[in-house]
């Protein structure tokens, strides 16, 4: 079942651009840890990117300095921004709400969006 909503996924080239976003309509979710996650085919879902109600940011190794992972508090939502992607990046992107104020990872009780697809061609 979804509970956040993500769009902005899409098909780009290798070194494109994509800018995601998610919506997070439950109030006391919204000011916990956001972030994403993603799950490319025959993966499992990995950690991406992550920023807390303070805008306390953190990445996985491999997006750090391509990513940048941003939030608007008075909207509830989440953005993700994608550059210099590769065909590594090809993944379902899933939105993440923490199930508490500060995260450093998922947990049963967050709250996920049912994933945009993010496919990055040669």
């Amino acid at each position: 079942q979804a509970q956040l909503e993500e769009i902005g996924g899409g098909l780009v080239q290798t070194g494109g651009s994509l800018i995601l976003s998610c919506a997070v309509s439950d109030r006391t979710f919204s000011r916990h840890t956001l972030g994403w996650f993603r799950q490319a085919p025959g993966k499992e879902r990995e950690f991406v990117a992550a920023c807390s109600w303070g805008n306390f940011s953190y990445y996985e190794d491999s997006v750090k300095g391509r990513f940048t992972i941003s939030r608007d508090n008075a909207k509830a939502k989440v953005y993700l921004q994608m550059t210099s992607l590769s065909p590594e990046d090809t993944a379902v992107y899933y939105c993440n709400a923490a199930s508490s104020e500060w995260s450093d990872s998922a947990a049963a009780g967050d709250l996920w969006g049912q994933g945009t697809q993010v496919t990055v061609s040669s």
